[in-house]
């Protein structure tokens, strides 16, 4: 059939699958699939084939449309509808369920005819009903998305929070317009510009073109700040505030090492704590990362370059400081053992936790993204004798709980803020349309970029 076919809002959720039965704890047949879409008139699909794959179904006569996002059979037997009501709690998985890590194409010709948003493989994403969503809570907000940053998904994470489930929200990072509020929403109001994460159990991912959240979740944008800067600075601004001046109390004049300073977090954290007047040290992890580092205004205390593993980040540091120590370290993981016991996963640019430790001035900070990290007896005696501390950087737990839902919230606006004034200057690739989402998030979930990844609508 010749001419475009104008696609409807559509969904993208990473979706996860077993094929061994429940309690076994098989391991056989395993695959994790990337889906998009919901409910479609056509016949459902089976991705992945065997016994364990996932499938697709469509949705049930008589049925409502109004949210429709597909689900997935982990059985493989017969076909499931797609579609649930809104007022419907979140299908939640089984701690014991392994969660798969190997990406599949779900293909089907018949769910949508040939248009021009088409990626190079042919795949065509499922198209989800979802233009009629309604506000049916009196504190939620129905948001029009015009842009969402992809980030990794944490899987071991939800697993061990006991919120596994089927399908995991992709793109929580979003900047939109609002349609429409509930009764009781007091922050905003339609035609509003607003920013914010969706939370972890969130039934709405944000790679779709409108999607359900409660208004605590999210903060007016500044006009002069665009989408895809909105979206793409948002958490990784919470990250390097709630590192540097929740977990760390970072202060004028103070020292700070924060490595991978290219990253897209290394990029805010420098930013931030220049605007705070520390002293900033870091490292790059190639030629055009510290070139890149380099030409920063004001320029950094010290970059070094540690993409050939011979740097030595103690001394180098020790010498920075006049042999104090830095005050705050950041860092984007360690290793653990020696290089002969290290997992191949790592990488050789990694510091050692010694040499943090050794690195550390007296009262000094270190505020990890090692979730594993393990410490020795000799390990925790010199800190002890530093008066050092050492924590944990998981900015999901703004979300976990809502105890300091108040901090959370005016996090998320001094960050728009600073981007509005030009403190933070996020490091963005070119905007991603939405048919070459799937493939980026593939991407994203295996090795992050050095840029941060954005889809826009």
């Amino acid at each position: 059939m010749t001419g475009d076919v104008v696609p409807r809002p559509v969904a993208m959720a990473y979706a996860t699958t077993s094929g061994s039965p429940r309690g076994t704890g098989g391991r056989a047949n395993e695959s994790s699939l990337w889906a998009l879409g919901g409910g479609s008139s056509g016949e459902g699909i089976q991705g992945g084939g065997g016994a364990g794959a996932g499938r697709w179904g469509d949705s049930q006569a008589g049925e409502p449309r109004g949210s429709a996002i597909c689900r997935l059979s982990k059985s493989g037997g017969e076909r499931r509808g797609a579609e649930r009501h809104p007022s419907e709690a979140p299908s939640r998985g089984r701690s014991g369920d392994r969660v798969g890590v190997r990406p599949q194409l779900l293909s089907d010709p018949g769910l949508a005819e040939p248009r021009g948003g088409e990626d190079e493989t042919g795949w065509l994403p499922a198209l989800a009903a979802r233009e009629n969503l309604a506000v049916i809570e009196d504190n939620y907000v129905k948001v029009q998305v015009k842009a969402c940053a992809l980030s990794q998904i944490n899987t071991k994470l939800l697993a061990e929070m006991k919120m596994e489930k089927d399908f995991f929200p992709v793109g929580r990072e979003i900047a939109g317009i609002v349609l429409d509020v509930g009764s009781k929403v007091s922050f905003f109001q339609p035609d509003d510009e607003v920013v914010g994460i969706l939370p972890l159990d969130s039934e709405d991912p944000g790679v779709c073109e409108v999607v359900r959240v409660h208004e605590h979740y999210l903060v007016h944008k500044p006009e002069k700040v665009t989408w895809s800067e909105a979206a793409g600075t948002i958490r990784d601004g919470l990250r390097a505030y709630t590192a540097l001046h929740y977990l760390s109390h970072l202060s004028p004049g103070q020292s700070v090492l924060i490595m991978d300073g290219a990253s897209a977090l290394g990029t805010i954290a420098v930013q931030l704590a220049h605007h705070r007047g520390a002293k900033v040290i870091t490292t790059a992890s190639s030629l055009e990362d510290k070139q890149c580092l380099e030409r920063l205004r004001p320029p950094l205390a010290r970059v070094m370059d540690v993409s050939t593993g011979k740097a030595h980040i103690a001394d180098s540091c020790l010498e920075e400081t006049g042999g104090l120590g830095v005050d705050i370290v950041l860092d984007a993981g360690v290793r653990l053992y020696n290089k002969d016991d290290e997992p191949a996963v790592k990488s050789h640019r990694l510091p050692h936790k010694h040499d943090i430790i050794t690195l550390l001035g007296v009262g000094g900070h270190w505020i990890t993204t090692e979730e594993n990290l393990q410490l020795d007896p000799p390990d925790s005696h010199s800190l002890f004798l530093k008066g050092a501390t050492v924590a944990f950087l998981n900015d999901e737990v703004w979300n976990l709980s809502n105890a300091r839902q108040g901090k959370y919230l005016c996090i998320l606006k001094d960050v728009m803020e600073k981007l509005s004034a030009g403190v933070f200057r996020p490091q963005l690739d070119e905007p991603i349309p939405f048919y070459g989402a799937k493939v980026a998030m593939e991407v994203v979930q295996k090795n992050p970029g050095r840029k941060k990844q954005v889809v826009q609508f």
